[in-house]
């Protein structure tokens, strides 16, 4: 194989990882907490997640690719004040990863605005990290009756939530072959390392057991499957029209994003400041595109500020 066939097949399966970091998947993590059974009656999901303290309820969704453990810095702190729950999206950490096409924001969103009304949360912060984001604004539009006054905050960090450029690794997924011979061929924990790489902003920050642990949800074919028709949904084909709308979000909202972010770009950040008439912009510094793992100390303190307004 040629060195250019070689990098793009590394860079391809990188995708698995780099709107985020994954976590273990349900085959290698022991099982820690309860499930949520959502969808149609002849079709369920079941969706991990974590629920601990005591106070105003948070809601915490994970990014492309990653899970609940993305939040392991931020957990702890925020649960002396607030309840919090941290779910699995369908496809992803110890969630169902079933072989169907139904990954897309639109099927994420519908899946946790079933768990909100089933866990009757309410005066709830939604706090959405990369794809995670996506859907926490698709939450926010209101479309959804069952969440009418339900939701009382919103925090994004680093969201997808425009038309953008989209590298040509991303693009290659759209090619079946292609996609299932990258994710395939290239060993995990190289596509892994790769992958943090682009998504971190200090490679020092890298260490062999995150790498390890990071790569453990592509060694199952369901969670190559979740993976690849994600990364094939994950900008909406009718974002333009969903974006018109994000100006009727009046719910006060934080919007953090890294200064060094190389997958969503902050002109991103800057858009979504300027549709959303009750937004606050606040820069996260030495950071690439996940805060809540690469400067953890500064996001849990911009977070609680906003929590406690």
């Amino acid at each position: 194989m040629g060195k250019r066939r070689l990098a793009a097949t590394i860079l391809l399966a990188a995708i698995a990882f780099a709107l985020g970091s994954c976590a273990l998947d349900a085959g290698d993590a022991p099982i820690l907490g309860p499930y949520a059974r959502l969808g149609p009656p002849d079709a369920p999901v079941k969706l991990f997640y974590e629920d601990e303290g005591q106070g105003p309820p948070v809601l915490l969704i994970h990014g492309f690719g990653t899970s609940s453990y993305t939040w392991r810095y931020i957990i702890p702190a925020l649960v002396l004040k607030h309840r919090v729950i941290a779910v699995d999206l369908k496809g992803f950490g110890q969630s169902d990863k079933p072989f169907d096409e139904r990954y897309s924001v639109l099927d994420q969103a519908e899946l946790l605005a079933q768990f909100i009304e089933d866990h009757d949360l309410r005066d709830l912060t939604i706090v959405g990290h990369s794809f995670g984001g996506g859907v926490a604004l698709r939450l926010a539009l209101d479309h959804d009756t069952r969440l009418a006054g339900r939701i009382k905050k919103l925090v994004l960090l680093d969201s997808i939530a425009y038309p953008q450029h989209i590298p040509v690794f991303f693009r290659l997924l759209d090619m079946p072959f292609v996609s299932h011979l990258g994710v395939r061929m290239v060993p995990p924990t190289v596509q892994t390392r790769v992958a943090l790489q682009i998504a971190y902003f200090d490679d020092d920050k890298i260490d062999p057991e995150e790498v390890e642990t990071y790569a453990a949800p592509l060694k199952t074919a369901a969670g190559k499957h979740a993976i690849i028709y994600s990364a094939r949904q994950i900008m909406p084909d009718d974002i333009d029209t969903i974006a018109e709308s994000y100006s009727s979000i009046t719910l006060p909202t934080l919007i953090l994003w890294c200064d060094h972010d190389r997958i969503v770009p902050l002109e991103i950040g800057l858009k979504l400041r300027r549709a959303l008439p009750n937004s606050t912009l606040r820069l996260v510094p030495d950071c690439g595109h996940m805060p809540q793992e690469e400067q953890p100390e500064t996001t849990f303190e911009l977070l609680q500020s906003f929590l406690n307004d």
